[in-house]
């Protein structure tokens, strides 16, 4: 019974597999020939069916962007960059998009030690990272059997260092695949989806406005309550904000 049932997983999966493969060549198909939104339906089907992928979020964002929708191509940019964040072709599709934004919001200066950091841990995504720290691990265990294993005592030298080196290496990436995902965790990044949104001071419909954003424009999300979230900008201003205006990328 066992065996039979996991051949029929298998067979789900197979197929599944060989549906989700059909749809992409076919939206890619689509969007080569110019049928952007076909594209669109069968990207979005893709991800209906629980598949996911930073090239699949890639060229959902490069359909959208064809048809001007400026809102849902940076959010699958956005999205695309989570999975490869060292993806120049994600990053500079995404810079072309949010040109097409209406809002400037100057980022508050960094510290140089803050800026170090993010460009260390954030350098690869935590499983990046955590795959990373497994290779080093498995070298670290090989290099210290060499060093156990061998008589001259050069070659035992250099795996002993070696050994330390690849300990030590493999302890900085568990580090980064922990910081990088508590910061995963901490940060709720989302993309405001109307045309035009209020953000008030106080969630609810008599609060005095304190600013207005438009379509595309990235937000970071803080706190909730009832049918608003509280959102912060990356120039520090806050203010308050309908749920249904903005979609958040995790």
């Amino acid at each position: 019974m066992k065996k039979i049932l996991f051949i029929l997983v298998l067979c789900v999966s197979f197929l599944g597999y060989s549906q989700n493969n059909d749809l992409f060549k076919k939206a890619t198909d689509a969007y080569n020939n110019g049928k952007y939104d076909a594209a669109i339906k069968d990207y979005l089907q893709i991800i209906d069916n629980g598949k996911h992928s930073a090239e699949l979020y890639y060229n959902l964002g490069n359909s959208y962007y064809k048809l001007n929708k400026v809102a849902p191509s940076i959010y699958y940019y956005e999205k695309a960059l989570l999975l490869k964040p060292n993806d120049s072709e994600i990053k500079n599709n995404l810079a072309y998009a949010k040109n097409m934004t209406l809002d400037v919001i100057n980022p508050l200066p960094v510290t140089t030690l803050k800026s170090i950091y993010n460009k260390v841990v954030g350098h690869f995504n935590f499983d990046q990272w955590a795959y990373l720290s497994v290779v080093l691990i498995i070298l670290f265990v090989i290099s210290y059997i060499a060093f156990k294993f061998f008589n001259y005592s050069t070659k035992k030298r250099i795996s002993f260092v070696a050994s330390i080196t690849f300990l030590l290496l493999s302890i900085t990436a568990i580090t980064a695949a922990y910081l990088n995902y508590s910061d995963f965790k901490k940060n709720r990044p989302a993309i405001v989806f109307n045309e035009e949104s209020l953000v008030l001071e106080e969630p609810n419909t008599r609060s005095k406005e304190v600013f207005r954003l438009h379509e595309g424009t990235k937000v970071f999300v803080l706190d909730e309550l009832k049918q608003y979230y509280k959102i912060k900008l990356a120039d520090g201003k806050t203010g308050w904000i309908s749920s249904e205006e903005i979609k958040e990328i995790k």
